[in-house]
């Protein structure tokens, strides 16, 4: 059997898990006002359906990479998968909105570790000059579930005989397939170290400091005002939480986030891009199905359909990226072009109303997609290249900790900036399609000023060819490793 062969077998267990984690973030979105209604939901709990995900999965994925710097990758891929299993099918039993969020942050623990850890194993199969060829097909499956997913949620909530829990049941069978492939097919070396330590105070306060930071961005604006008593007291939490956090790992023996990793220029700018990335993958995703729903009057099917051109581009894109990128080495020339792709994109976004063309719409999608399709992955591809193999697990997982984080606090903020705006326009006598159009197109014109900052990120990193090798040349352990054979 070709090695080539093996890693697109490896692969395919690996794909099938980062789809269904992505699917679970991405399916509800059109599905939502009716799990709400049916389970009279709050309209602070619709967002916190959303919310509870993204944060659990945001604290979990350093907590997640760091042990697979400590641990068998493969072991820990099949947990976390067991944990999103558990979740989803919680969820998909819920009798009320507080169990339904509860479950969502079960789910959420899962999906940071599945996108973390599917990320860390093909870092660990591939060397990063060959990996560009593999993003493609990673950035593809990605951009299927990001926009398939409130297709296809969409398709469920309209279908009588299948009704809004199969949004969560549906995962299910597709994660029990992806353990069988894992088992069957990953193989991957496994690194024994004596005398580890696991750095539970910076895993804890990094989780509690992160957490209470996203609570605040959701309920502000709306529980209470911004500036008040309760967003002085969970702002300074959050300030003294992630403070002690930093504290902490100067001193561990094996930080959770290494500060040496942090440090980097080439890591600094790579986060910096994948927060504004971050902000585009999931706030397009939510916002647009809302958009179409209430300001256009489509069904959530139509709505579903009409964000094809945004995966097309995504699709396209990611695949010519990836393939150009393995055959010159060079990845900075498609951040540049894929982050002023997005930027333009959410400037054209920013114009829209409840009138506005949708060929117009069609194809400010289409450069939103294309410029995802060109950095999402890449910015991580970035960071693989310049550290040890050793420490591939905790920066990877950084990076996506930092791009969920940031499409975390987008979906929040915005949101907030939505209800507030369309709330404003109602009391003045628009109608809802009227109100919901114009509030939409001003946050999507506050996201292109924050795409600026992944503009901003691809052009100050320095040029880097890719290597050829797992692991840098002059890379040198910190304590006795043994390097053995996984077995399936």
């Amino acid at each position: 059997m070709t090695a080539r062969r093996q890693v697109l077998q490896a692969l395919s267990g690996l794909l099938l898990a980062l789809f269904v984690s992505t699917l679970s973030s991405t399916v509800v979105a059109t599905a939502l006002p009716r799990m709400l209604h049916d389970l009279h939901g709050t309209p602070v709990q619709y967002a916190w359906v959303v919310t509870a995900t993204l944060l659990a999965a945001t604290a979990a994925t350093p907590i997640w990479g760091k042990l697979a710097d400590l641990y068998r990758k493969k072991t820990l891929i099949q947990i976390t998968a067991v944990v999103f299993i558990a979740g989803s099918i919680a969820a998909g039993l819920a009798q009320n909105t507080g169990q339904l969020i509860g479950a969502r942050a079960l789910q959420g623990v899962g999906v940071g570790g599945l996108q973390s850890l599917v990320q860390i194993a093909i870092a660990a199969m591939i060397p990063p000059r060959e990996r560009g060829r593999y993003a493609g097909y990673q950035s593809s499956v990605t951009a299927l579930s990001t926009i398939g997913g409130p297709l296809l949620g969409g398709f469920i909530v309209d279908t009588s005989w299948l009704g809004w829990r199969w949004c969560f049941f549906i995962g299910v069978p597709v994660a029990v397939v992806a353990l069988v492939l894992l088992q069957l097919t990953l193989r991957l070396p496994v690194v024994r170290r004596e005398n580890v330590r696991i750095d539970y105070w910076g895993a804890t306060l990094i989780t509690g400091g992160v957490s209470l930071l996203l609570i605040w961005v959701s309920f502000a604006g709306d529980a209470f005002g911004w500036a008040s008593w309760q967003t002085a007291v969970m702002v300074g939490g959050t300030l003294v939480l992630l403070g002690l956090a930093a504290f902490v790992e100067t001193r561990a023996a094996e930080p959770v986030v290494p500060p040496r990793i942090i440090r980097q220029r080439t890591t600094a700018l790579a986060i910096l891009g994948s927060l504004a990335a971050g902000t585009a993958m999931y706030g397009a995703a939510v916002f647009l199905s809302q958009y179409f729903q209430v300001s256009r009057a489509r069904t959530p099917t139509e709505a579903g359909l009409l964000t094809i051109p945004m995966m097309a581009g995504i699709l396209v894109s990611s695949i010519v990226a990836g393939r150009r990128i393995s055959r010159t080495g060079r990845l900075k020339p498609f951040l540049v072009t894929g982050a002023v792709s997005l930027t333009a994109g959410f400037a054209g976004l920013g114009l829209i109303d409840e009138r506005t063309p949708l060929p117009f719409i069609g194809i400010a999608m289409l450069l939103i997609g294309t410029g995802v399709g060109m950095t999402l992955q890449n910015f991580v591809l970035v960071v693989q290249n310049a550290v040890p193999l050793r420490d591939i697990g905790a920066a990877s997982a950084t990076v996506s900790f930092f791009r969920s984080l940031g499409g975390t606090i987008g979906v929040a903020v915005l949101g907030a900036v939505l209800a507030r705006q369309v709330a404003d326009r109602q009391a003045a006598g628009a109608p809802p399609p009227v109100a919901y159009g114009v509030a939409t197109g001003h946050i999507f014109a506050i996201s292109a000023g924050v795409a600026l900052l992944g503009v901003l990120a691809a052009v100050l990193l320095k040029p880097v060819s890719l290597r050829d090798s797992l692991d840098l040349p002059d890379a040198a352990a910190p304590r006795k490793e043994t390097h053995v054979a996984e077995r399936p």
